[in-house]
């Protein structure tokens, strides 16, 4: 079966100074399937109550649904940076919204504080900027305390139903945090799951071809959903004081390990914008590659379909992108696209479309970051359309 993309005439007229609630987000041509209909039909909405603010989930690997589905994450900022502002969470049932920490100071507008939910929703986690300092903290979602967790460390992506939460040093100047470690979110005690020596003693040589010679680090450590694996970048530090910039260190690289058996499982020379399979058994990247770390087999589902930041739904049976599509088919300059995927049939549908130039103005901006809730009924992602970054989410329509 040919894969199929949806193209609606009405968006091509669109002109980029139309409002969100003007652009039509179903796009019309038939699909064969079935679920991929019922994404052409989902409700498209923002998140937070209206106001002149941001609103930014933290990124693809991290869905900001608690959960148990009750409430939904996000950062806040009334600045047009993006880079300070607080931590928020909503009430999906009565819209309420509730401050959880003020006065945060982040790394960028990109991935904002990288709060996210863990132990099972009991805490949320995130990074924060204070006094000269960068910290590692938690959060109570019901009493609003809050716990320092690490010092002189930034945060990776836990998963929801652990409570450990990997950490490590900052990647321009890390000092001695160069290793991964792993940070309980309810006690606070750490350990060192893998020092960056054990790195250098496996991929000395291709640590070097990366990113060159000089001090490095373990950088950016995401967690699979069964907490016992772990997949993360290495960093050659600037040694500079100024975080926002692009020139802070050198960050290359894609290395597995396994937590559980303290052992590496592969190495891959690119990144690819990487997220987890659900079933923690391979890794998914931008192209919609998943490959099986087992055995290294890459597959590639909807070859013709566009996309940058992949993820998959629960069961594995779609997956999410987005993309900048300003020179993809019909594409406006500076248009992006959500599209979700099917790995079953390799068809695809473009569920919505708009203008992604007019948001934060971070040095390293926003992008959608699309995501599936953990029951797959709902996608949540960024927009940056009428001079503010928002949080949106689509959602299928009631069984």
């Amino acid at each position: 079966m040919g894969t199929r993309y949806l193209v609606s005439a009405a968006c091509l007229a669109l002109s980029m100074s139309a409002t969100l609630a003007d652009q039509p987000h179903l796009l019309n041509s038939p699909t064969f399937e079935p679920q991929l209909q019922a994404w052409q039909a989902a409700k498209i909405q923002p998140v937070a109550p209206a106001g002149p603010r941001h609103s930014i989930h933290s990124y693809f690997n991290s869905c900001p649904e608690s959960p148990d589905g009750k409430r939904v994450l996000y950062f806040t900022s009334t600045t047009r940076s993006g880079e300070s502002g607080e931590i928020c969470i909503l009430d999906r049932a009565t819209g309420a919204e509730r401050i959880l920490v003020s006065g945060v100071t982040t790394e960028d507008a990109h991935r904002v504080a990288c709060q996210q939910w863990v132990a099972n929703g009991r805490k949320i986690v995130f990074h924060d900027f204070r006094q000269g300092h960068w910290l590692v903290a938690s959060v109570d979602p019901e009493t609003g305390k809050e716990q320092i967790l690490a010092m002189d460390r930034q945060i990776g992506f836990g998963t929801p139903g652990s409570v450990w939460v990997p950490i490590y040093g900052c990647h321009w100047k890390p000092g001695a945090h160069r290793d991964l470690e792993l940070v309980n979110a309810e006690t606070g005690e750490i350990r060192t799951a893998l020092t960056i020596g054990e790195v250098l003693k496996r991929y000395g040589s291709e640590v070097v071809k990366l990113v060159g010679q000089g001090e490095t680090s373990i950088f950016f450590p995401v967690m699979s959903p069964d907490g016992n694996k772990v997949f993360f970048k290495i960093a050659r530090g600037s040694g500079t004081d100024d975080f926002r910039s692009s020139h802070a260190s050198e960050r290359q690289g894609k290395f597995v390990y396994d937590l559980s058996r303290q052992q590496f499982i592969r190495y891959f020379t690119e990144w690819g914008h990487p997220s987890w399979s659900p079933d923690s058994q391979g890794i998914f990247e931008k192209g919609n590659i998943l490959t099986d770390l087992a055995s290294g087999h890459s597959h590639r589902y909807a070859p013709a379909s566009p996309s940058d930041h992949p993820s998959l739904s629960p069961d594995q049976k779609l997956f999410v992108t987005d993309k900048d599509i300003t020179y993809w088919e019909t594409g406006h300059q500076g248009e992006w696209a959500i599209i979700v995927g099917s790995t079953e049939t390799d068809e695809y549908a473009t569920i919505h479309r708009f203008d992604h130039t007019n948001g934060a103005t971070s040095w390293r901006k926003p992008h959608p970051h699309p995501v599936f809730s953990a029951d797959g009924r709902r996608i949540y992602f960024n927009v940056s359309h009428d001079g503010w970054t928002k949080l949106y989410v689509a959602e299928l329509a009631k069984r």
